[in-house]
């Protein structure tokens, strides 16, 4: 999960809840948005210490997913969560990420590789886990001008 950019234009509605892309790059976002739209991804993980001054995801957080343009996709809703080691994250977790090969070895050498490039992975490091469903969709038609 990436900072949260300034907000995007959304319905009124949604315009208090958070807006963040999944991953750490334009490409990775729009990729993972993607497999979110396609019903692939239902899960997302990310270091727990992301959250030290957001609180961890609970069920029934409403979140808006934005792509890697920063274009609001959908709004996502936390179905569970939990804090688990890394190294004891299991497969079915992994596959419902929706990523390469749905393996919980690809989810741990892909995971394993972006905590290190945030500066910091060990394998008892804690990860918060969470599911989520699709809300509603956020397709906006582009306007020509």
């Amino acid at each position: 999960m990436s900072k949260q950019p300034p907000k995007a234009p959304v319905p009124p509605v949604y315009a208090h809840l958070p807006q963040y892309a999944f991953g750490h790059s334009k490409e990775t976002a729009e990729a993972l948005c993607a497999l979110v739209l396609e019903g692939k991804k239902t899960a997302t993980s990310s270091a727990l210490y992301h959250y030290e001054d957001d609180p961890v995801p609970e069920p029934g957080d409403c979140s808006v997913l934005l792509d890697g343009t920063g274009r609001p996709r959908c709004v996502i809703e936390c179905v569970d969560s939990d804090v688990v080691p890394f190294d004891e994250v299991e497969a079915d977790f992994a596959a419902a990420e929706g990523e390469g090969d749905l393996s919980l070895a690809h989810w741990r050498k892909s995971h394993k590789e972006t905590f290190e490039r945030e500066g910091y992975f060990a394998p008892d490091m804690l990860v918060v886990c969470e599911r989520f469903k699709i809300v509603e969709r956020l397709d906006f038609k582009r306007v020509a001008k």
